[in-house]
């Protein structure tokens, strides 16, 4: 049986930018993306922890260290400021279910913990 299984997790990350006029996405510094193994175009669920709201997209490097910018529609979805999960998933047969890989960041979107 192939399962769904959370396969990287950005916790507590800061939205530091919004674009509403770009075609749609996620901009996520790179050094994050690293991290958590998160790939450019790969898809993700953002949580938003301010207004609870929810929505899926693309990821993509962003410009700057530190950057978070909600981008196209996803821009009305969260606030310059806003605290927000970002998670990635995988397929996995039960044999082969990965653990994650889960940083946890500071206010300026810097890892200060590997879970």
């Amino acid at each position: 049986m192939m399962r769904s299984i959370l396969k990287s997790k950005i916790h507590r990350a800061v939205v530091t930018g919004t674009n509403k006029d770009y075609i749609g996405s996620i901009a996520i510094d790179e050094a994050l993306l690293a991290a958590v193994d998160i790939l450019p175009n790969e898809r993700v669920l953002v949580t938003n922890l301010n207004n609870g709201k929810r929505f899926e997209t693309y990821a993509f490097p962003a410009r700057m260290q530190g950057e978070i910018i909600l981008s196209g529609p996803n821009a009305r979805l969260g606030e310059v400021g806003d605290t927000i999960v970002i998670m990635a998933f995988a397929l996995a047969e039960d044999s082969e279910i990965p653990k994650p890989k889960i940083v946890f960041v500071d206010e300026k979107n810097r890892v200060i913990r590997r879970l």
